[in-house]
């Protein structure tokens, strides 16, 4: 680790490749449900994209000062090909911290996402290179590269925790993250949840669904 100048810059934490196909595939919105509490994943982020993405790799994580992407492209430095670069921009909007420079080094060091806690620029860039990314907003207006920030720290963003090293999740309705050592109890849960809303859609299509449970739940609320 190396520590100066309020900029802290840490080793990433290796993937895991069992943890992240486990994963892949699966709906965000499930994986969130199962994760319980009905409180996993992000509450502001949309996907730049407008055509549809997914996406499902590793976190490598950026703290940055709202508005500046020095430490951001340090991290692409350490890109690996299946990363998410997951990004605490502070929820700032009023600059753009990546834009189709960045998205370009990204790409060919082999990252398969952006994700933004903070805006964009160049959107149809990453349209026309199929390159996902998530973010707050986007705005035209360039950063600052001066600091301070930090690159593999937890970080917070749109109301979720991102460790390094978490594998990320998202797809068009949003991000979450989950643990490399949640990861296999965690896509279990999701499938069998899968499984089980194919069921009540079949169900309804049929004419067999029962929405019995409606009455039950108000009658325990004294309804």
């Amino acid at each position: 680790m190396t520590d100066f100048n309020g900029m802290t810059l840490n080793a990433r934490v290796p993937p895991d490749a069992k943890s992240i196909e486990a994963l892949r595939g699966l709906p965000t919105s499930v994986i969130g449900d199962v994760m319980g509490g009905r409180l996993v994943g992000t509450t502001a982020l949309r996907p730049v994209n407008r055509s549809a993405v997914t996406t499902c790799g590793n976190a490598l994580t950026v703290r940055v000062r709202a508005g500046d992407n020095l430490l951001i492209h340090k991290a692409l430095d350490q890109l690996e090909p299946g990363d998410v670069l997951v990004v605490d921009g502070e929820g700032d909007t009023s600059r753009a911290l990546v834009g189709e420079i960045m998205m370009t080094s990204a790409r060919v060091r082999g990252a398969v996402a952006f994700v933004m806690d903070g805006a964009i620029r160049d959107a149809q860039a990453f349209e026309e290179h199929a390159f996902p990314c998530w973010a707050r907003g986007i705005s035209l207006r360039g950063p600052y590269k001066d600091g301070p920030g930090s690159i593999n720290v937890p970080v917070s963003l749109a109301g979720m925790l991102v460790n390094p090293g978490d594998v990320i999740v998202a797809d068009g309705d949003g991000v979450v993250a989950v643990p490399q050592a949640l990861a296999a109890q965690v896509a279990d849960l999701a499938r069998k949840k899968v499984s089980d809303e194919q069921a009540t859609i079949s169900a309804i299509l049929a004419g067999t669904y029962s929405s019995a449970w409606v009455d039950a739940e108000l009658k325990k609320k004294g309804v």
